[in-house]
C-alpha cells in the first residue's frame, strides 16, 4: 500500500494541485503588481507561509484561500483554477469559449467590449495620446517632450488621482488598498478625457489590469505602449531612486519579468508599440515622434 502511494507521487515530491495553485498565486500577484511582502501584508498572512504556498510546498486552508482571493481581488474559483460559477449563464459562456483558438477568443472579447465596454472608438480620440507601460519605460520624460512639441497639455493620471483623493498615491494604497486606487484611477481618467480634447497622458503601469478603465482609455485615446527590456526597466527605476514595488524584494527581477509577461497581451492592444531599449533619450523621442506622425494627424 505504501509502495503504491509513493509510486503515484510526482518525481519532484510536490503535489500537482499545490504546484498549480502556487503558480496561479504568483501570476495573479504579478497582474496586481504586488510584491510577495505586500500581498502577505494585505492578506494578513506570514510572508514565509505565502512563499511556501507559491513554491508548491505549503498546504492552504479555506480561510487562507479566502484571504488571498480578497487581497488579489479575484474569486476563490479563479485562484484554485476551477471553471465553476453559481450562474448557469456564466457556465454556458465558458462552454462556448472552451477550446477556442486565440483568434476566436479575440473576436469574442471585441464583441463583449462593444456590448459592455466603453463603446466604439471616439473619432476625435487621436487628439489625446496616452502612453502605457511599466515604470521605467519613459512615459513621463517622453510624454513631456511630446506634449511640448504638440503644444498640448501633459497630464500624469496619478497626479489627477492624488488631487481627487487628497493624498499621495502611496497613501491611497496603504490606507485604502488597491481597489480604492483603481476607483480613483477610473474617475481621474474620465475627468481628464472630459476636460482635455487634446493632451498627452502618462498612465500608471497597472491601468491595463482593470478592463473598464483600459477599455475607456482605448476608446477615447490613441494609445502607445512604451516597452523596454526588463533589465532597462529595472535600471531606469533604480536611477530614479524609486524602488517600488521592488524595495526589499530579493526576487525583484523575477517579479518584473512576471509582471511584463502577465500584461503583455493587454499592452499589445495599444494602437502603437514602441521599444525604447538601447536608445538615447534624443533618439527615442525622434523615433517615437516619427512613428506617431505616420499614424495620427500632426494637428491632433
Amino acid at each position: 500500500m505504501n509502495q503504491n502511494t509513493h509510486a503515484s507521487e510526482p518525481a519532484s515530491g510536490k503535489d500537482p494541485f499545490l504546484s498549480s495553485l502556487g503558480e496561479r498565486v504568483r501570476a495573479l500577484r504579478a497582474r496586481r503588481s504586488l510584491t510577495r511582502q505586500a500581498l502577505a501584508r494585505t492578506a494578513r498572512i506570514s510572508e514565509r507561509h505565502l512563499a511556501n504556498l507559491e513554491t508548491g510546498q505549503g498546504n492552504a486552508s479555506v480561510m487562507l484561500l479566502r484571504q488571498l482571493a480578497h487581497a488579489l481581488q479575484c474569486s476563490i474559483a479563479e485562484l484554485v483554477g476551477e471553471d465553476t460559477s453559481a450562474s448557469p449563464e456564466w457556465s454556458q459562456i465558458l462552454v462556448l469559449l472552451r477550446g477556442r483558438d486565440d483568434a476566436a477568443l479575440a473576436r469574442a472579447r471585441r464583441a463583449l467590449t462593444d456590448l459592455f465596454g466603453a463603446g466604439p472608438p471616439d473619432p476625435s480620440r487621436t487628439g489625446r495620446v496616452a502612453l502605457i507601460g511599466l515604470r521605467g519605460a519613459g512615459k513621463s520624460t517622453l510624454g513631456r517632450m511630446l506634449a511640448d512639441d504638440l503644444a498640448a497639455p501633459f497630464v500624469e493620471v496619478d497626479r489627477v488621482i492624488e488631487r481627487l483623493a487628497g493624498c499621495a498615491v502611496r497613501e491611497i494604497h496603504s490606507l485604502y488598498g488597491m481597489a480604492a486606487y483603481r476607483r480613483y484611477e477610473l474617475r481621474a481618467l474620465e475627468e481628464t478625457i472630459a476636460s482635455h480634447p487634446r493632451a498627452v497622458l502618462s498612465t500608471g503601469g497597472g491601468i491595463v489590469s482593470e478592463p473598464v478603465t483600459f477599455d475607456l482609455l482605448l476608446a477615447r485615446c490613441f494609445t502607445v505602449w512604451l516597452r523596454a527590456a526588463p533589465e532597462e526597466h529595472m535600471k531606469r527605476v533604480i536611477a530614479q531612486g524609486d524602488l517600488r514595488p521592488m524595495a526589499g524584494n530579493t526576487e525583484a527581477m523575477d517579479d518584473l519579468k512576471r509582471i511584463l509577461a502577465g500584461r503583455e497581451d493587454a499592452y499589445a492592444r495599444a494602437d502603437l508599440a514602441f521599444d525604447t531599449s538601447g536608445k538615447s533619450l534624443a533618439d527615442a523621442y525622434l523615433e517615437l515622434r516619427a512613428a506617431l506622425m505616420c499614424r495620427i494627424p500632426a494637428s491632433g
